[in-house]
């Protein structure tokens, strides 16, 4: 494997282990240090290892967390650090989110995650040319 395939996995492990409700898995895939943060969608930023793992335990332990899925995954890799960037879905909503990771002992650990909505586009329809009632001032 190669360092984008192996962050990839790990983003993955992280988002199966999230639908498991795995903790333990969660557990696992952080960095073991207090140089660790997370912001979820509408939450203060939380720092630490402490407080990162006991947002995480409350939210998989939870039997109504919501369902959320990753999709189009994109690696960037710069030495021993990483980020997967992707789009979260969130029982059917869009969430842009990043998750950092550094490369400890051989394996990729999270160090950071941030998820956030992404502003939809909505189109105005467009006005018609031939409508004798339109003008132009």
């Amino acid at each position: 494997m190669n360092d984008e395939s192996d962050i990839i996995a790990a983003n993955t492990t992280f988002y199966a282990a999230f639908a498991a409700g795995d903790f333990a898995a969660m557990t696992r895939l952080w960095a073991d240090d207090d140089r660790m943060s997370c912001i979820h969608p509408g939450w203060p930023p939380l720092i630490g290892r402490t407080a990162v793992m006991d947002s995480w335990r409350d939210i998989v332990q939870n039997p109504s967390r919501p369902r959320i899925t990753c999709a189009e995954p994109y690696a960037i890799i710069d030495g021993d650090s990483g980020r997967v960037l992707c789009i979260e879905i969130v029982d059917g909503a869009a969430l842009a989110a990043t998750n950092a990771f550094r490369r400890i002992d051989g394996a990729w650990r999270l160090v950071h995650h941030q998820s956030s909505p992404i502003a939809q586009i909505i189109r105005q329809p467009q006005e018609d040319a031939s409508d004798p009632t339109r003008r132009l001032h």
